[in-house]
């Protein structure tokens, strides 16, 4: 006997309607992003009203700074995420096709394209109004769990980035995912819900260890110390749970610029996924070290 989880049916989209003659539609993707930047914003109102957990007892900005920076990450989650999709992923279909690259609701987003586009937003606020770039990244750190929680929570709506075939009793019979499966798979094709392991690794379990580091052991004190916390948490988690996800294979083709580089991954047994995070694991690593040591 085949266990398995049927997928949910539930649609994309939350809920549409026309106004003269054009569709509008809030799409779970999107409730995603704005749940998520969300409680990132009021979560770092929360702790730069509280300047005895900062270095020197004193806020690194005001209340009304974080409100305004949000409108800069909102910008460099989008461009960024999308161009990163655009330059890591799929760069020669939209090299064809230009005219789909805004179309951000339809799906295809890059955690790295947008996490280099909120540290660029990031530093072009903080050189503007005078304020310390390390600790912004360090409020940037804490917070950044929401967004990748909800995020994967919606890829899994989507049914889009789905694992690889499995038998496992929690595995789920994705709509559309019956392709890659090997030949010899008799029972329908079912896969490991890792958008479910990434909500979990990346998200919960990373605000979960930011609140402790934060409140129990006062870590926002040591500048970038939370920083290299999160780069080593996302980092370790996405090279793991890229175990269990489908390998970005499908987009090895011989058009695609990048190609070489997957074909090069794939030779030592690794995805696109973790080729883009071991640096950022390492990174985290030297970090948080460098931040020991000048504590």
């Amino acid at each position: 006997m085949t266990f398995l989880i049927p997928f949910p049916d539930i649609s994309p989209e939350i809920f549409s309607f026309q106004v003269f003659g054009i569709t509008i539609a809030l799409r779970w993707y999107a409730l995603a992003y704005i749940a998520g930047l969300l409680l990132a914003w009021r979560w770092a109102v929360s702790l730069v009203k509280r300047p005895e957990l900062w270095p020197s007892g004193e806020s690194p900005m005001s209340p009304r700074h974080v409100e305004d920076l949000l409108t800069w990450v909102i910008l460099g989650v989008v461009i960024g995420g999308r161009l990163g999709f655009v330059i890591f992923y799929e760069p020669a279909y939209y090299l064809a096709n230009p005219m789909d690259i805004p179309k951000v609701w339809q799906g295809g987003m890059s955690f790295h394209g947008g996490f280099a586009g909120v540290a660029v937003a990031g530093l072009m606020y903080c050189r503007r109004h005078g304020i310390s770039a390390i600790a912004t990244s360090d409020m940037f750190s804490v917070t950044v769990g929401f967004g990748l929680l909800f995020g994967r929570l919606a890829n899994f709506i989507n049914a889009e980035l789905w694992g690889r075939p499995s038998n496992v009793p929690w595995a789920v019979a994705f709509p559309g995912a019956g392709g890659n499966c090997p030949p010899d798979w008799l029972t329908l094709c079912t896969r490991h819900p890792s958008q479910l392991y990434e909500a979990a690794l990346e998200g919960a379990l990373l605000l979960a260890i930011m609140a402790w580091l934060v409140y129990r052991r006062g870590w926002l004190k040591r500048p970038l110390a939370l920083t290299g916390v999160f780069f080593t948490v996302y980092g370790a988690s996405r090279i793991f749970v890229e175990l269990f996800r489908q390998a970005d294979q499908q987009f090895i083709t011989p058009d695609n610029p990048l190609g070489h580089v997957l074909r090069f991954s794939a030779d030592f047994g690794l995805s696109m996924g973790q080729v883009l995070s071991l640096p950022i694991l390492l990174s985290g690593l030297f970090l948080i070290l460098w931040s020991h040591r000048r504590a």
